[in-house]
């Protein structure tokens, strides 16, 4: 049985097994490889409807050298550690739960912006639980999307570009409902008093500050694309 990393002619059948309806199994059988390897390859690369070749060949490529051992650094870089922890510190003083902030940082920096919760659950070293917790509440805002993998039964979590835009639009919206309701309570307690003024103000402020940065990230966002 070949040994050592797929080939980009290997991966190519695999794309062809995929779309020709063949099971993991068959797929390795037809390589001489283990199962196990088809169906990491896939899942790590888009998953069965989403894999190309290609891209995963560069992606394979790409992780090889993060993994090399790289020589001595220069004097003043800041080891990988190190900017990991302060991208995480950055996160916790905005207001971010520190086990969330880890999950999210791990998956920025992640090569191919993709996690199992197995994999966060074993590269972070806490318990499912906890990983559970935190990419839920990254999905709810927007910063992570989750992805099914049909064939395993298991979730796929995926940070991308257009991240942003879904955490600044969804972010907004909240804002916008909660100055909407400001509003509405200045009506009903009087804008001729000074509570309901203070409110309609700070409504109307949050509005226009909100509905200015939904129409920014909306001009913006080909530059995610």
């Amino acid at each position: 049985m070949p040994g050592g990393r797929l080939t980009q002619q290997e991966r190519q059948r695999i794309a062809a097994g995929l779309a020709g309806g063949l099971s993991y199994a068959e797929i390795a059988r037809r390589l001489d490889r283990p199962t196990s390897t088809i169906s990491r390859e896939v899942a790590r690369n888009g998953g069965p409807s989403g894999y190309r070749p290609q891209q995963a060949h560069r992606a394979t490529i790409q992780r090889a050298r993060r993994d090399t051992p790289t020589p001595l650094r220069t004097a003043g870089a800041a080891p990988s550690g190190a900017v990991e922890e302060e991208i995480i510190e950055l996160a916790v003083r905005s207001g971010m739960p520190r086990m969330t902030a880890r999950v999210h940082v791990d998956l920025l920096l992640s090569e191919d912006g993709r996690r199992t919760a197995a994999e966060l659950t074993r590269r972070l070293k806490v318990s499912p639980a906890s990983v559970s917790v935190a990419v839920n509440s990254l999905v709810q805002h927007g910063y992570v999307r989750r992805e099914r993998d049909p064939r395993r039964r298991r979730d796929i979590y995926v940070v991308d570009d257009e991240a942003w835009y879904h955490s600044i639009v969804i972010s907004s919206r909240q804002t916008l409902e909660s100055a909407q309701a400001a509003m509405a309570a200045a009506e009903v307690l009087g804008l001729d008093r000074p509570v309901g003024q203070r409110l309609a103000k700070a409504g109307t402020f949050l509005e226009r500050v909100v509905l200015d940065m939904m129409e920014s990230a909306d001009r913006w966002r080909p530059f995610l694309r």
